[in-house]
């Protein structure tokens, strides 16, 4: 899908195949999940190639932040999927020259949805193409923190359900209850590695944007990235508190299942103490010699019986004052 966004463009997908070259109003071009007629148009008019999607999956930073031919290459990861409950990341590429911005990527995340919108609300909005760039930046990461805020409530959420909660609750715990605050931490951890790779990779294209030469003589939109810079730092710091957090619960929560394992095996434990001297008198008198005194004792039965229960009361009072039950 192409969109071209910019002074007289229309506010809907265009139709490569119906044209033969991009308007030159046009500031700003994103390209979704691009056919070869589309990457063609896009190349005319920035005059170099589109990177293709296996580009956009490289990794390594020389291969997502470099120059080429006056026009700069950034690749970033950006979070998606928030809100269907799969969240994941995916490559986005920026070509940016100093009067267009072309887009490439294959996932549709939210903030390029609300920043569409306000352009088309808003035309002069694309003024040109670094301050289009820098405020669909700005978009990234204000969507950005609030995802943050959102998975700092989950966790805040999941310590007082481990503390809180279980300090009101009997000292047995469900299993099925503990099951299912593992898979709630597990799928914390989830959403916050994705929050921090869309961080990280955010912070290394600002700060290589901070050191273009094109942007360094735009005095306003320079201080915007140096802004946004500070933020993306501080996001950065943030994410390492929520994960540190995040590691807390999970050995708060493994310790609380350790518990009531041992608290199970000591219940075993004291169940098999009380019992073993009712069986050891039990065993004693269903012997079958024939000299044994109480076999003829009229009170015989009651006394082995009276016995018994006597040894096994003993001990479980006991482990009831010494506190063990």
């Amino acid at each position: 899908m192409l969109r071209l966004f910019g002074p007289d463009c229309a506010p809907a997908p265009i139709d490569a195949a119906q044209l033969g070259a991009l308007p030159e109003g046009a500031i700003w071009v994103d390209l979704l999940e691009p056919t070869k007629e589309e990457e063609s148009l896009a190349e005319k008019l920035v005059g170099t190639n589109i990177p293709t999607r296996e580009e956009l999956a490289e990794i390594e930073p020389s291969s997502r932040l470099y120059q080429k031919r006056g026009a700069a290459f950034m690749t970033m990861s950006v979070l998606f999927g928030i809100v269907g409950g799969r969240p994941d990341s995916g490559p986005i590429g920026f070509i940016l020259t100093d009067t267009h911005l072309v887009t490439v990527r294959y996932i549709d995340p939210k903030p390029f949805i609300i920043f569409a919108e306000h352009v088309y609300a808003e035309p002069e909005l694309a003024s040109d193409a670094r301050t289009v760039f820098v405020r669909l930046l700005d978009a990234i990461i204000d969507r950005l923190a609030d995802e943050f805020e959102v998975a700092g409530k989950e966790i805040e959420a999941i310590s007082s359900q481990i503390f809180e909660h279980h300090a009101h609750r009997s000292r047995s715990q469900p299993e099925m209850r503990l099951e299912a605050l593992l898979m709630r931490i597990g799928k914390a951890q989830q959403v916050l590695a994705k929050l921090r790779e869309t961080s990280v990779s955010s912070t290394r294209l600002l700060t290589f944007l901070a050191s273009l030469d094109s942007i360094d003589g735009d005095a306003v939109n320079r201080r915007h990235v140096q802004s946004l810079v500070a933020d993306a730092h501080a996001l950065n710091d943030h994410s390492n508190f929520l994960g540190d957090n995040l590691t807390f619960l999970l050995d708060a929560s493994l310790g609380l299942i350790s518990l009531q394992q041992n608290l199970v095996m000591k219940i075993f434990s004291i169940v098999a103490v009380v019992l073993m001297p009712p069986t050891l008198i039990a065993g004693i008198y269903g012997m079958n010699f024939t000299h044994m005194p109480e076999l003829a004792w009229l009170a015989g039965y009651p006394w082995a019986l009276g016995l018994m229960l006597a040894s096994a009361v003993l001990p479980y009072m006991f482990a009831r004052r010494r506190g063990w039950l």
